[in-house]
């Protein structure tokens, strides 16, 4: 009895790891484990990229702008309320959450360009 109980009990510890096991292939993905989305922005010699992709996100689903600028700059978000999120040079993460469907234009004035358009539902 008692090596059946230590058999059982090693065979439930191990279900959690068996069931992380598998053959997902996430690699490109633009959202990490906890369903944020990743948007990836590069200010580079007076250009920016991307230039007006869309993007869709779910309303309250975490979002991430990681920004490498080669100077410091600000991300107009035209959300309800508008948002103004800084940036300097080098690699700067930013985080906000939309809650309200639509299409949320995400620009810079310098240079004036709508960066992505978070299409949110």
């Amino acid at each position: 009895m008692r090596r059946t109980a230590t058999v059982l009990t090693v065979l439930l510890c191990a279900i959690p790891l068996l069931a992380g096991c598998g053959d997902d292939d996430t690699r490109g993905s633009t959202s990490s484990g906890d369903d944020t989305k990743t948007v990836e922005i590069t200010f580079s010699d007076g250009s920016v990229t991307p230039n007006g992709e869309r993007v869709e996100v779910k309303a309250g689903q975490p979002v991430e702008l990681v920004v490498k600028a080669d100077e410091p700059g600000e991300l107009h978000i035209h959300s309800t309320p508008e948002d103004e999120l800084e940036y300097g040079a080098g690699t700067t993460t930013l985080k906000l959450t939309l809650d309200q469907p639509g299409v949320v234009d995400v620009e810079s004035h310098d240079p004036k360009v709508v960066i992505v358009q978070l299409e949110v539902s």
